[in-house]
């Protein structure tokens, strides 16, 4: 047996710290000033993103500590045209256990409560979804408010959210409307998450920005700025079905811009970097990246996840070879 160094989330004296949510932003009246005096150099920006994966790793059993880590801050996700209540059902339970127990026997680490933190779906697939997590703790979250285009027609979109919420998803993810961004329209911005907030009602509330198609970083950093302030509990990169999606330069302006929120109203935003994420090596840069801009707090599923499919494979491939020292065929890791 291999027993590696457990990390903070894993911890006795970390789990309930980390599972209990963070305290809800509750948002903030729209100051137009905070928002025009957000600017991105851009190359700065690239170059302090390109030092993260070249400037810090983790190895060995530390490694090993922070996969088992990143496993908890997933947001184990499908989003195809073909998923069925069958397919969601196998991917709830890969989401209760993503890796095997002899893997985790090994690793001396079955004792520890390691599962996904969310499972994401279309809205027509929460029931099934709800009904497969009962009694885990896994809250289902679904996709909402026209996604992805986020273009469908403003009281379909609210009651897309109503409806979601309603068949048992504890946390929705909406689109945004890419044009109020793009024309500088800051109060339908506002106006749009506070309204999808408000429907939210208990469930948590990410924001997807469609970082992609917003034009700019700085478009990126006012964006942010503003859902935080209509009250979103998460800002998220993408949808997932961009030509780009998560990268680290976005992703830094993003969590620059929810500290510099923090900083000015008290209240701590979640981060939730998705499309594209599908190593192991990829999830590790992003929890550094977030380590070393925000700090351990934000290693924790109340304030981070990320959002992917197959990454949890990947994972669990690693884990395998830390332990045997061989890498498995992927087949040897299903998720659905």
């Amino acid at each position: 047996m291999v027993t590696v160094h457990s990390p903070a989330s894993t911890t006795e004296a970390g789990r309930d710290r980390l599972r209990v949510p963070a305290a809800r932003n509750p948002g903030f009246p729209l100051e137009l000033d905070w928002v025009r005096e957000l600017q991105v150099n851009r190359s700065a920006v690239e170059r302090r993103a390109s030092t993260v994966p070249k400037r810090r790793t983790v190895k060995k059993e530390w490694q090993a500590a922070w996969l088992l880590r990143a496993l908890t801050l997933v947001d184990l996700t499908t989003l195809q045209g073909d998923d069925t209540p069958g397919t969601v059902r196998r991917l709830c339970a890969k989401a209760r256990q993503p890796v095997r127990a002899d893997l985790l026997a090994a690793l001396g680490a079955e004792q520890l409560p390691i599962h996904v933190a969310a499972v994401c779906v279309y809205h027509a697939l929460v029931p099934a979804a709800a009904a497969a997590l009962r009694g885990s703790g896994i809250p289902v979250a679904a996709v909402s408010a026209g996604f992805p285009a986020g273009l469908n027609p403003f009281p379909q979109r609210l009651a897309e959210i109503r409806a979601s919420v309603d068949a048992g998803a504890a946390e929705i993810d909406i689109v945004i409307t890419r044009a109020h961004v793009l024309t500088g329209n800051w109060e339908a911005l506002y106006d749009e998450v506070r309204a999808f907030r408000e429907v939210c009602g208990a469930a948590h509330l990410k924001a997807i920005l469609a970082v992609g198609e917003l034009g700019t970083l700085r478009n990126v950093a006012r964006a942010a700025m503003v859902a935080m302030m209509a009250g979103a509990d998460f800002i998220k990169t993408s949808t997932g079905k961009e030509s780009v999606n998560a990268t680290l330069a976005n992703s830094l302006v993003m969590v620059r811009t929810l500290r510099d929120y923090g900083q000015r109203t008290g209240h701590r935003v979640g981060f939730k970097p998705a499309g594209g994420i599908r190593t192991a090596k990829q999830a590790l840069d992003w929890m550094l990246l977030v380590k070393e801009e925000l700090g351990n707090d934000w290693l924790a599923p109340a304030l981070f996840r990320i959002g992917a499919s197959s990454l949890v494979t990947d994972i669990e491939r690693q884990l395998e070879h830390f332990v045997t020292g061989r890498y498995s065929a992927a087949y040897r890791h299903p998720m659905a």
